[in-house]
């Protein structure tokens, strides 16, 4: 009896020692494994984490491009928009231009009907009230005329740069041309404006007096008669009658 039992405690003694040696190996079998595992599982994480991170600078990379592009779309319609403006603004150059070619071609056709200058002060191209009256005077003249044009020279001392000058002269020039068709009613497209800049003084730039008078516009109501003279009749001598007699010698 002692000896089964000793056989049967033996017997259990071996099975607990090959189950802890069982376990111990499936631990050390299974330890890596979990391990690597982990590290998959944390890289997958982090993978994951930069993708996401990769998607939304990619999203606000498209976002700014979006915007980048709408801008763009939006500075060439503008810029198209000004180039129409642009082109209406040059066929009108032309056509003004033209307009003014065959007027200055036929300008020995014209004949002045009334001139005035009208003065400005220095560095100014704002009417004054002498000049207004001038223009005033002017403008009676031209409802009696037909087949007119008016001619206005803007004109500058010979202070200050020519680019600046030229500039100037035409400011003076369209501020008559804007009193002209704003209170006389004037067509602009009877109205030609020059600017002269300091090309052409009537005084010597030398002394103040003379500088004064050149910082001016020049108005010319001109009128094309060609054609329009009333036709006279031929001058012709009277027929000889019976009761005329030769005239007497000295």
């Amino acid at each position: 009896m002692n000896r089964i039992a000793l056989t049967l405690m033996l017997a259990g003694t071996l099975a607990a020692t090959v189950g802890c040696s069982s376990k111990k190996y499936v631990r050390q079998q299974t330890t890596p494994l979990i391990n690597k595992t982990n590290e998959l599982d944390d890289l997958t994480a982090k993978n994951s984490k930069d993708i996401k991170d990769v998607d939304q600078r990619a999203q606000a990379g498209i976002q700014g491009v979006q915007a980048k592009a709408a801008e763009v779309d939006q500075k060439a319609l503008s810029a198209g928009k000004q180039a129409d403006e642009a082109q209406t603004l040059a066929n009108s150059a032309t056509t003004r231009v033209d307009t003014l070619t065959n007027a200055v071609v036929n300008l020995d056709n014209y004949r002045s009907v009334a001139d005035t200058s009208v003065l400005f002060g220095f560095n100014k191209d704002n009417l004054t009230k002498e000049a207004k009256e001038e223009l005033d005077q002017l403008a009676t003249s031209v409802s009696s005329t037909k087949g007119y044009i008016i001619t206005v020279e803007g004109a500058t001392d010979s202070t200050g740069p020519s680019d600046y000058n030229y500039d100037l002269s035409q400011r003076r020039a369209n501020s008559v041309i804007q009193y002209l068709a704003a209170e006389k009613q004037i067509p602009a497209h009877k109205i030609y404006l020059i600017g002269l800049g300091k090309d052409k003084p009537v005084e010597t730039n030398k002394t103040a007096d003379g500088r004064k008078k050149n910082r001016r516009v020049d108005v010319h109501l001109m009128t094309n008669t060609t054609g329009t003279a009333p036709a006279q009749a031929p001058t012709t001598a009277p027929a000889p009658t019976a009761n005329n007699n030769p005239p007497s010698s000295m």
